[in-house]
């Protein structure tokens, strides 16, 4: 369970997940899990197989770094997932906040309950 989690919010948040705009609350070094949608997944040759994802929900952007190692264990959630759960090690470094990812899961299905959510 990540050391730092938020209060409750009034939509469907996976559980003790961090809303992006509350990035900055957590010390660096932080165990935390944010949730969003997929906005880009990049792998740049020159990055070595490290691969670099941005979220986003709906208080701002995540930058998610996933190591080559840990690409293989999640690779099916990193490829197809439209919405993930990243729990890792919040990093900032020069300004720039990234989480290191440590486990990723595919929540793609909660769309579909907010979509349910809104029809009724």
């Amino acid at each position: 369970m990540p050391e730092f989690a938020p209060a409750c919010t009034d939509w469907l948040r996976p559980p003790a997940c961090l809303p992006h705009g509350q990035l900055d609350l957590p010390p660096n070094g932080a165990r935390i899990c944010v949730a969003g949608l997929v906005l880009v997944r990049q792998r740049p040759g020159t990055a070595h197989g490290v691969i670099f994802i941005t979220l986003e929900d709906e208080t701002g952007t995540c930058n998610v770094i996933v190591w080559k190692s840990l690409y293989e264990t999640f690779r099916r959630a990193i490829i197809s997932g439209r919405c993930l759960r990243v729990t890792g090690r919040l990093q900032r470094e020069g300004g720039v906040t990234h989480v290191i990812a440590e486990r990723i899961e595919d929540i793609s299905w909660m769309l579909d309950d907010l979509l349910r959510m809104e029809a009724t």
